[in-house]
């Protein structure tokens, strides 16, 4: 399976990343010389797609201004200024902005990774092929916490030999971070309630039903939520001489 159609989840404050976001918004905060965004906007066309909405709040207007160089893929924005809607929220008023019969990728514009083996699939076609919407609502990106920077040290999910993923309880086997991406089809998010609300709810309603599954991540994951973050993450890009 390609799929060609993707949601970036970028209106967020960056509240942790002050001072620097009170005159930026933070997917527009550079590693490595590259916004983060583009390092997410590059693994989404590696992968062939082909139609990205990006949600726009936070310094709205300097994402729209950065958005509209990309001649790559079709860039749709789902316009949040008069109201933030937190990720489930957000996510949900994005993706009606895209075709509700295929399916979709869904990315956080502050999360990237680099260093993928150049003999292996990418990570996101890799994603692809692993999303079957019979069995799964949803299909995530996960990682293990050695291959993280910046990371606060919490695992999110525990990952079964199939691929099923549920809540991670201390001392759970195969313990994994969620790195950020995932596949889903457009009308999952049909019955979501009005206003904002945490995507969690679908996370949690997946795995009651055991429809989330994940796939590994390869390469070096980074997240990137402070100034004190910076440095670290830009060695890593340096170390692996920037994305794939």
């Amino acid at each position: 399976m390609i799929i060609k159609q993707a949601m970036v989840l970028a209106a967020g404050l960056g509240t942790r990343m002050r001072p620097i976001t009170e005159t930026m918004p933070k997917p527009l905060v550079r590693i490595g010389g590259k916004p983060m965004i583009d390092y997410v906007l590059d693994a989404l066309v590696a992968a062939g797609v082909q139609i990205v909405v990006v949600n726009v709040h936070h310094h709205a207007d300097q994402m729209e201004t950065h958005l509209a160089k990309e001649e790559r893929v079709e860039i749709r924005i789902s316009d949040e200024r008069d109201q933030l809607m937190d990720s489930g929220g957000g996510l949900t008023k994005g993706l009606k902005l895209l075709d509700q019969d295929q399916p979709a990728m869904v990315m956080n514009a502050d999360l990237f990774w680099v260093g993928e083996p150049d003999n292996e699939p990418d990570n996101l076609s890799r994603l692809a092929l692993r999303f079957d919407p019979l069995r799964m609502d949803m299909a995530m990106l996960c990682v293990e916490q050695e291959r993280t920077t910046g990371h606060n040290g919490k695992n999110d999910f525990s990952m079964a030999d199939d691929g099923r993923l549920t809540r991670f309880a201390p001392g759970a086997l195969n313990p994994v971070v969620y790195a950020g991406a995932l596949a889903l089809m457009p009308h999952l998010c049909d019955d979501a309630p009005d206003g904002p609300f945490n995507l969690n709810i679908y996370f949690d309603r997946a795995i009651a039903t055991g429809r989330l599954f994940g796939t590994g991540l390869n390469g070096q994951w980074l997240t990137v939520g402070t100034p004190d973050a910076i440095a670290p993450a830009e060695a890593v890009v340096a170390r692996y001489g920037g994305s794939r």
